[in-house]
């Protein structure tokens, strides 16, 4: 609530903070006949106080101005004049007045209390999170740097006595750190787009099947071609949709599987459309997922307990801003048999099914 007033101009504060007054006033003089002054120095006061909690000082200093000039006015006797003739209404009205100005006072200050501890957590948080940011680029950058560096000292310093296939051998290592870094880098500029709400995606008719298929084949170089599995769904036919956002989606799961899972575990990719939506699924036969941390594998950064260090934590994150970008949904569970099992739904039009009513 406290970020409430940075939504209002100042002119805008004071017009509904006097509103406020003038709203409960007519209400209260309407039930005159049922409620006596001393009722209607509460509502008037609870006006202020709703004042207290949305608005800035001064406006809501001058609603408690109005609202006791008001209440001497209209209501306490003799009504219409700003004269008091009993000392029990003089002291009504000053004990109104400054109830008015303390709690408003108490208010603000609370607020701006608030405010100040809650722009504390928000800092703290921000400077864990670049910490981490810090911590895994400080390996995840490094390491390919390093790697493309060495291999290119040791080609250039010692040309005349690598044969051709150590030679070979150093180009591969460079290819496989740039693919690493590349990677990287693509993670923190999507994660950028993500959190800059500019992820707009662009829809055209896509084939799945090549797509999935361009997917596996960009990961030959880093794992064994038979360690995923796919069947290609001959009526699938073309969805329309952004090609790009379901490569950087499926692009992450695959490489998110083959990092935390053994070598011997098989990856199974499956697409169908079902209802209106194209169904990803990715799944695996390793180990799944531990249950408590099943809702928090999507956090930015979040890494699961007794991990290998490596990874920036953004994968998962990015699958499901894009997955989300899509209007799309994805889940995770572990498998009875073992092993997790991802599952995409994006509400797309396939054109099987307007050749169908077109027909």
């Amino acid at each position: 609530m406290s970020r409430l007033p940075h939504k209002f101009s100042s002119i805008d504060q004071y017009l509904i903070s006097i509103s406020l007054v003038v709203m409960a006033s007519a209400a209260s003089y309407w039930m005159r006949e049922f409620i006596d002054y001393r009722a209607v120095a509460l509502i008037l006061l609870l006006a202020v106080s709703v004042s207290a909690m949305l608005f800035d000082i001064l406006p809501v200093l001058l609603s408690a101005l109005v609202s006791a000039l008001i209440l001497n006015f209209f209501f306490i006797p003799p009504t219409l004049t700003l004269n008091i003739r009993t000392a029990e209404d003089i002291l009504l009205f000053f004990m109104y007045f400054l109830i008015a100005l303390i709690n408003t006072v108490l208010t603000v200050q609370i607020r701006r209390f608030e405010r100040k501890r809650r722009d504390e957590e928000e800092k703290e948080k921000t400077l864990l999170l670049y910490n981490t940011l810090l911590n895994s680029l400080s390996h995840e950058l490094r390491t390919p740097i390093s790697t493309i560096i060495g291999a290119i000292d040791t080609v250039v310093g010692n040309k005349d006595k690598l044969s051709q296939p150590d030679i070979n051998e150093l180009y591969g290592e460079i290819e496989t750190a740039s693919y690493r870094l590349n990677r990287q880098v693509e993670n923190l500029l999507n994660m950028s787009r993500l959190d800059a709400g500019t992820l707009k995606p662009t829809l055209d008719w896509f084939d799945i099947n090549e797509l999935i298929f361009q997917v596996i084949n960009g990961l030959t170089d880093q794992i064994p071609q038979d360690k995923i599995s796919f069947d290609p769904h001959e009526n699938l036919a073309l969805i329309y949709t952004d090609g790009g956002f379901l490569e950087t989606v499926l692009n992450n799961l695959v490489h998110n599987a083959i990092q935390h899972t053994e070598r011997d575990v098989t990856i199974v990719i499956a697409a169908r459309y079902r209802d209106g939506s194209l169904i990803l699924d990715i799944s695996d036969n390793g180990r799944g997922f531990p249950k408590e941390e099943i809702d928090r594998v999507f956090d930015k950064f979040y890494k699961l307990t007794g991990t290998a260090t490596g990874g920036t934590g953004l994968g998962l994150s990015i699958v499901k801003g894009f997955t989300e970008a899509l209007n799309g949904k994805i889940t995770l569970e572990n498998k009875k048999v073992g092993g997790a099992h991802f599952e995409i739904e994006i509400p797309a039009r396939s054109s099987f099914k307007a050749f169908i009513n077109h027909e």
